[in-house]
């Protein structure tokens, strides 16, 4: 049988820790690692997963200053040397002993099956311990230290990709990746997010569109605080589907910050399980629509470690497996015991929160008006407004 997609996975990646307390507890990987065992979808046969070797700092150069290197590898050795200069030792990125190592080889990780994916050897490819998406050419930021995305998406466009979309879901803009690419036309980001006006780290306004010379390459929704299920979701298909088809990438990247859940404590979004899982669908359906199936899916943000996570994550696996998990799948007696043991948490029952109607969510498509009373309606208009005519598209209809 066919390997349908590479997975980026090894018990090791839980070294990225910043300690105890830290919301960006690594014990999240291990459990999302655990589920998707439990539910087969690390079976040999149709995954294949990939444990990348710490790469040579030329990597990481491709989008990080060799002084910020540097600066990682001398707190990574000793990290009361961490310098603040360059975001390390710091309340959200303290430094931790390997701090380097871990953090490199994430981003070879991601680097390694978005190579793959692009030769043809592998469909999907999927590094849920990824996303890291704060990181900045010269500094750490928001728990981030390297910037896998921005790593593989350079390699990407030095081996000969012309069009790269980069999706980001997570409820904190996805500013490194934007800032990384903001003058370059072969690069769309995107990020749906609650608005900077609120949440870390501040940025991400319709308005940035991009350099000069690539205006339009940048799109920013940036939502207002308490976006539910249906609002959620009415903005990202009123924006997302129709710029991504008029964009018409050679290969699709997204990250699935898990933290615009509605019990997450980091974010002020109310989005469920459920929902995060229909956006996942439609991002994997337009990677075999636009770009041939050529999808790299990343983690992210989140910090509803047992309730959110696992569960949003093991969707976004299964999703590349072709392997879709239905939300009313019983989530399996053995990894909710553990849980409970190494935990001490009751584990939720299902795959899906309850929110949806086997799977369905019905929001009220772009198509059908416009409602300036409405907040979600607001944002969406704005982003359509900045960008769409950057695109050839319609304000009003998809």
């Amino acid at each position: 049988m066919a390997t349908q997609a590479r997975i980026v996975w090894d018990d090791s990646f839980t070294a990225y820790d910043f300690g105890e307390g830290h919301p960006m507890n690594p014990i999240r990987l291990d459990l999302t690692a655990r589920l998707c065992r439990a539910l087969g979808l690390f079976d040999e046969g149709e995954v294949e997963l990939v444990v990348p070797d710490t790469p040579d700092d030329d990597l990481l150069a491709r989008v990080h200053s060799a002084e910020y290197i540097e600066a990682v590898r001398r707190a990574s050795a000793d990290p009361s040397s961490a310098d603040p200069r360059f975001g390390l030792g710091t309340e959200d990125d303290p430094a931790f002993l390997g701090i380097h190592d871990v953090s490199a080889r994430i981003a070879e990780g991601t680097r390694a099956v978005a190579e793959g994916v692009w030769r043809g050897e592998v469909p999907h490819g999927v590094n849920f311990a990824g996303g890291l998406h704060h990181a900045m050419p010269n500094t750490a930021a928001g728990f981030c230290i390297y910037n896998d995305a921005g790593v593989a998406i350079d390699w990407l466009l030095d081996n000969g990709v012309e069009r790269i979309a980069y999706v980001d879901i997570d409820a904190h803009h996805g500013d490194g990746v934007e800032r990384m690419f903001y003058k370059d036309p072969r690069v769309l980001t995107m990020s749906m997010h609650e608005t900077g006006t609120v949440l870390f780290p501040g940025t991400g306004f319709p308005g940035d569109l991009g350099g000069p010379d690539a205006l339009g390459s940048s799109v920013n929704i940036a939502l207002p605080p308490g976006v539910g299920d249906v609002g959620w979701l009415r903005a990202f298909h009123a924006v997302v589907p129709p710029i991504l088809r008029a964009f018409r990438p050679q290969i699709l990247i997204t990250q699935h910050g898990a933290d615009s859940h509605y019990s997450d404590p980091l974010a002020h979004l109310s989005v469920s399980v459920d929902a995060q899982r229909i956006a996942a669908d439609t991002l994997h359906d337009l990677s075999h629509e636009l770009c041939g199936g050529k999808w790299v899916a990343l983690g992210g943000g989140g910090y509803e470690i047992v309730q959110v996570v696992p569960r949003a994550w093991t969707h976004v696996v299964g999703l590349a497996l072709h392997r879709p998990i239905s939300v009313d799948t019983e989530v399996p007696a053995s990894w909710r015991d553990d849980v409970l043991t190494r935990m001490g948490e009751e584990a939720p029952p299902t795959m899906g929160d309850g929110t949806s109607e086997k799977g369905r969510i019905w929001w009220r498509s772009w198509d059908a008006g416009f409602d300036p009373e409405d907040a979600v309606d607001r944002a969406v208009m704005k982003t359509r407004e900045a960008a769409f005519p950057h695109h050839g598209l319609d304000l009003w209809f998809d």
